[in-house]
């Protein structure tokens, strides 16, 4: 009972929400890259290397499933082709933006006065959310500025819930192939920029109220993605934050679409009940 009473306790600590999803990084990627910001988020939280994004491997059909709490059979995400007048189904229900719901329509529905922003560093990520949901979204040229102006608008606004997508370790792996030099220095560069980000809400006073989660959409082989190996199917997850138990490797199954339920628990809202999704109990010590 106490043990409850503290996890609620450290929830109700919990203020805000910061996600940074890395483009067609692999568990792969990091074990060979020099991350010491992960492996300190690691170190203070809970992970796994073994997490299962959805199919195909490609990346709309995986971040509309991080955010949108369901996989393409519910939400019809199906390609990078898809539109949201050019479905080739609709989804099993709207929301707000006439979409599947995402985390950030739902939040914005529950917490009217939430604080929402999300930086994509790929152009693609801005159709697959409702447009007015964020009070602000952007596509900054290139990593590095997308980090810049999520730094920013974490210590002017000092967000509910900020997301960052960052795509350079995914260009890495097109241009030079899963497993290159290249491929780890662009994910040593990703920890470079996450180091950043935790530096950023630390300088604003938000760290010890901040839940970070730090995940991917895909993996790859060779120079591309898409298949059914489990080098594009995995992904890393890493939750650190109030009410997270420090140091544990989580045992039980992770998929993408718990992201976005795992957010809405922290933060204290309702998931629809259309969404597949569970958050991840595990890392709470439930």
């Amino acid at each position: 009972m106490l043990a409850t009473i503290g996890v609620l306790f450290a929830l109700a600590q919990a203020k805000h929400v910061v996600v940074i999803g890395l483009d067609g990084t692999s568990p792969g990627a990091l074990a060979h890259a020099r991350t010491p910001a992960i492996n300190a988020l690691k170190a203070r939280g809970a992970s796994t290397m073994h997490a299962r994004g959805v199919m195909p491997t490609v990346s709309s059909p995986n971040w509309a499933s991080m955010i949108m709490g369901a996989g393409p059979e519910q939400h019809g995400v199906t390609s990078n082709k898809w539109e949201l007048d050019q479905a080739p189904f609709p989804p099993i229900a709207k929301g707000s933006g006439g979409m599947f719901p995402t985390m950030f329509g739902v939040l914005r529905e529950q917490q009217p006065k939430a604080v929402i922003g999300v930086f994509h560093d790929w152009d693609g990520f801005a159709r697959l959310l409702e447009k007015t949901a964020p009070d602000v979204m952007q596509h900054p040229d290139g990593a590095d500025l997308t980090v810049q102006r999520a730094v920013a608008f974490i210590k002017e606004r000092k967000p509910t819930l900020t997301f960052l997508h960052l795509d350079h370790v995914d260009h890495a792996g097109h241009t030079s192939g899963h497993g290159s030099k290249e491929y780890y220095e662009a994910a040593s560069k990703a920890d470079v920029l996450i180091g950043k980000v935790v530096e950023a809400l630390e300088q604003a006073g938000m760290l010890n109220s901040t839940v970070i989660i730090v995940t991917a959409d895909h993996g790859g082989v060779g120079k591309g993605h898409g298949g059914e190996s489990l080098a594009e199917l995995e992904i890393p997850w890493i939750i650190a934050g109030p009410a997270v138990i420090a140091g544990v490797e989580l045992k039980s199954p992770v998929n993408t679409y718990d992201t976005a339920s795992t957010v809405l628990y922290v933060l204290g809202v309702k998931q629809p009940a259309v969404w597949i999704a569970k958050p991840v109990m595990e890392a709470f010590g439930k």
